[in-house]
């Protein structure tokens, strides 16, 4: 159901079919509809209404974090675009609590990266990689919110980070900013270190306009 109102099939604002029908259509019973109905209301894509068909929401108006991570288990391969929001994202989250963190456990900061001369150059070492940093950082962070963001998109931020990171310029120009990123907390310089994160994220975001921008076909 999410991948026809994702196809525009169940357009926004408009009714579902009755329960019943739906039933028919998915070949299943209505107690599983009503369910299934039960959780996309949960997550924001549609508004139940007593004795009448569902409406579907617009789901980026209505939908929460549960709405993203729906959209992109939707697609066997997560699109460009989206790979686009979550770096303009990351741009304001990640400094954030990777500054918490520094600032309360500098020490088990620097830890996170002991295992950084050992990592093999490949898309799957360094998404892992990637993924492990970020959500220790999250964790010595003071604001548990910031963990409970990032789990959200474990599998999605995995999926992502394996596609950013199969291009080997990649893979180097992350390891340039750990090894940066290193050298700020070895000096205790925080101002540094804050801006070294948000270059890091500014510059993937820019590197992922300019490799989107080059796969789209030339018109004409």
């Amino acid at each position: 159901m999410i991948q026809l109102i994702l196809k525009g099939e169940y357009k926004a604002n408009e009714p579902l079919l009755p329960e019943r029908e739906l039933a028919v259509h998915f070949n299943v019973g209505r107690p599983t509809i009503r369910e299934v109905l039960q959780r996309l209301e949960r997550d924001g894509w549609v508004t139940i209404r007593n004795g009448l068909p569902a409406i579907v929401n617009d789901y980026w108006k209505h939908g929460n974090l549960m709405t993203i991570v729906n959209i992109l288990n939707s697609y066997e391969e997560i699109p460009d675009e989206f790979i686009h929001y979550v770096l303009e994202l990351r741009i304001a989250l990640t400094p954030a609590y990777v500054i918490d963190a520094v600032h309360h456990h500098p020490l088990k900061v620097i830890s996170l990266f002991a295992s950084l001369e050992d990592l093999k150059d490949d898309a799957t070492a360094y998404a892992n990689f990637d993924w492990e940093l970020q959500q220790n950082l999250a964790g010595l962070a003071s604001n548990p919110i910031y963990l409970l963001i990032l789990n959200s998109f474990k599998e999605v931020f995995l999926r992502m980070a394996e596609k950013y990171f199969s291009e080997p310029k990649h893979r180097q120009l992350a390891r340039d900013y750990y090894e940066d990123l290193l050298k700020t907390l070895f000096q205790k310089e925080i101002e540094k270190t804050e801006i070294t994160i948000k270059d890091m994220m500014k510059k993937s975001l820019e590197i992922w306009r300019i490799r989107t921008k080059a796969s789209e076909p030339n018109e004409g």
